[in-house]
């Protein structure tokens, strides 16, 4: 339990000052950036899977499964791209906000898709969600559509990976091998149109975009083991870690802008999942309890 805490707590940490490395890649731009963090992950993949000798596991894939991790490629690309956009244009908070959200997004993406039944608190929740993104968006006078491609492209990440039948390594790597070519052919076009930052800015900012293989995967990695460990209430609880380190550098270091609507609407969101967070604790415990329970306690089933 303990080790489980100290992976998870490592990971969303890591997560949570994102903003602080991305900007560190100027003057490259975000597409640029995300094709190199695509290379380099698929790079420090193939040395972890190498390791664990599951390239067996990827060569053995039937047609399915590779669809479904083109669809896990595709919506973790557009959220990476929006994420790092999002950071380099000064749009942390916003950024912060989606992944507040992203947990509702969740909730509800359980009710359409595997028909999951939510308890009054819950729909309470996720109402008080999309009440709080009305009020961002009509007292900012836009669209939070940062927030809201992030939260959503998460939320269906996080579906299409709980249904994919691979460990979390030849998972990540899979989807590396989908994206390298893309991520090559746009990195050429760049160099060929004399746009690419790869050159002529240091063998430092060569570096760093090299890292950003190793901070992409370092924390995933680290969420693997935290979830193994860790029981999903605790998990739930500990992913609240990034989106807070985010919105307070955000407002604290970046000095980004919060009128006083935009707080109504982080507090909206605060309150839902704190709500949210309790009924799930609530539920776990029950759980726990009556799986604790001797089977002579328990209810008999009803006879037919």
């Amino acid at each position: 339990m303990r080790r489980g805490v100290v992976f998870g707590v490592v990971a969303y940490l890591i997560w949570g000052l994102f903003p602080l490395y991305w900007p560190l890649l100027e003057p490259a731009k975000a597409g640029e950036i995300l094709a190199h963090r695509m290379v380099w992950s698929l790079v420090v993949m193939g040395v972890v899977v190498s390791v664990l000798r599951q390239w067996s596991t990827i060569r053995a894939m039937a047609g399915r499964t590779w669809l479904l991790v083109v669809a896990a490629s595709v919506l973790i690309s557009i959220n990476w791209g929006v994420y790092i956009y999002a950071v380099n244009s000064g749009k942390v908070v916003e950024a912060a906000l989606g992944y507040f959200i992203n947990p509702l997004v969740s909730v509800l993406l359980g009710v359409l898709v595997f028909r999951e039944r939510l308890r009054p608190v819950q729909w309470a929740a996720v109402g008080l969600g999309g009440a709080a993104v009305l009020v961002i968006a009509i007292a900012g006078g836009r669209f939070p559509w940062i927030a809201v491609i992030l939260a959503v492209t998460f939320g269906l990440y996080g579906l299409v990976k709980k249904v994919i039948p691979l460990p979390p390594p030849a998972s990540l790597t899979s989807e590396g091998v989908v994206l390298l070519v893309p991520a090559l052919g746009y990195l050429a076009y760049l160099q060929l149109k004399g746009q690419s930052t790869l050159t002529g800015h240091g063998t430092g900012h060569v570096l760093l975009l090299a890292l950003s293989g190793v901070v992409t995967v370092l924390p995933l990695l680290a969420f693997a083991a935290s979830a193994r460990a860790l029981p999903l209430s605790i998990l739930g609880l500990l992913q609240y870690l990034t989106p807070v380190v985010q919105f307070l550098i955000g407002v604290t270091w970046l000095h980004e802008q919060m009128i006083t609507a935009r707080w109504i609407g982080f507090v909206l969101i605060w309150i839902a999942l704190i709500a949210l967070s309790v009924s799930g604790l609530r539920e776990a415990r029950r759980a726990h309890v009556h799986a604790r329970r001797p089977a002579t306690d328990r209810p008999a089933p009803a006879q037919s």
